[in-house]
C-alpha cells in the first residue's frame, strides 16, 4: 500500500512537471536523482516513469532511462478534440442501444467516490485521478464496442488526452475547486443521460466535458504568453 501511494504521489507529481515546463522537452530524467528529490526510493519512480511512458509524455532511451517528449501547442488541442469525439461516440451509443450493465455499474460506483472526494476533499489529487481515470475508463466499455474501445485507449495514450493529464493543485484553491465542482457535475449529468437513454445529451456533455480541457489549455497557454514564458499545459480538465 505504502508503495502504491508513493508511485502515486511520483506520477503526479512528475506528470504536472512535465506539463507545467519545468522539465523541457527533450530533457532526460533519472532515478537517482528523482528518487532524491522526492524523497522516495526508486521502485515507484521507476513505476512512475514507465507510466508516464505509456501516456505518450516520455520517450524511452535505447541506452535506458527517459527523456521529456516534445510536443506543440496544436497536438494538445488535437487530441483533446479527438478524445473529446471519440467518448462522445461512445456514450451516445450507449445510450441508443442500452449500456452494458457491468461498465455501468462501474460508472456509478466510480461517480459515487468521486462525488465524496469532491465534496469532501478527502483523498487528495491522486485519489481524484484514480477514480477520475476509472470512470472514463468504464465509459470508453459502456457501449460494448470493441471498436471504440480500442480506439479509445489508442487515442488517450497520445500525450495530453489521458483523463488525468490536466489535474494540476497549484491553480489558485478557488479555481481548482470550481474545476473539479464543474468536471464532477459533468459526470453526474453523463450518467443520468444514458440511464435515460438520451444518446444526444450524452454526447453533447461528452464533447462539453473534453472542450473545458480544450478551452482551459487555450487560455492558461495565452496567460504564460503574455508574460513571456512558455505555455502552462497542466490544469484541471476532464479526465
Amino acid at each position: 500500500m505504502a508503495t502504491t501511494t508513493q508511485t502515486e504521489h511520483a506520477l503526479v507529481t512528475l506528470r504536472q512537471r512535465i506539463l507545467g515546463g519545468q522539465y523541457p522537452g527533450g530533457a532526460r530524467l533519472f532515478e537517482v536523482a528523482l528518487a532524491t528529490d522526492l524523497r522516495i526510493s526508486r521502485t515507484p519512480i521507476r513505476a512512475a516513469l514507465a507510466k508516464l511512458s505509456e501516456e505518450g509524455l516520455l520517450d524511452r532511451q535505447t541506452g535506458g532511462g527517459f527523456s521529456v517528449r516534445r510536443f506543440d501547442l496544436r497536438d494538445v488541442m488535437d487530441t483533446i478534440e479527438l478524445r473529446g469525439v471519440l467518448e462522445g461516440t461512445a456514450v451516445r451509443l450507449a445510450a441508443e442501444r442500452g449500456a452494458i450493465e457491468g461498465p455501468m455499474t462501474d460508472l456509478r460506483d466510480a461517480t459515487s467516490h468521486l462525488d465524496r472526494i469532491v465534496s469532501s476533499g478527502d483523498g487528495g489529487l491522486s485519489e481524484y485521478s484514480r477514480w477520475n481515470a476509472a470512470f472514463h475508463d468504464a465509459l470508453a466499455r459502456l457501449p460494448g464496442s470493441s471498436v471504440i474501445e480500442r480506439e479509445l485507449a489508442r487515442v488517450t495514450a497520445l500525450p495530453f488526452a489521458s483523463p488525468s493529464a490536466f489535474l494540476d493543485e497549484s491553480l489558485e484553491p478557488a479555481d481548482f475547486r470550481h474545476a473539479l465542482d464543474v468536471a464532477q457535475t459533468q459526470h453526474r449529468a453523463l450518467v443520468e443521460a444514458v440511464e435515460q437513454r438520451q444518446g444526444a445529451r450524452a454526447e453533447w456533455i461528452a464533447r462539453e466535458h473534453a472542450g473545458q480541457a480544450h478551452r482551459n489549455v487555450a487560455r492558461l497557454a495565452g496567460d504564460r504568453a503574455s508574460r513571456g514564458t512558455c505555455a502552462p499545459l497542466a490544469l484541471v480538465s476532464g479526465r
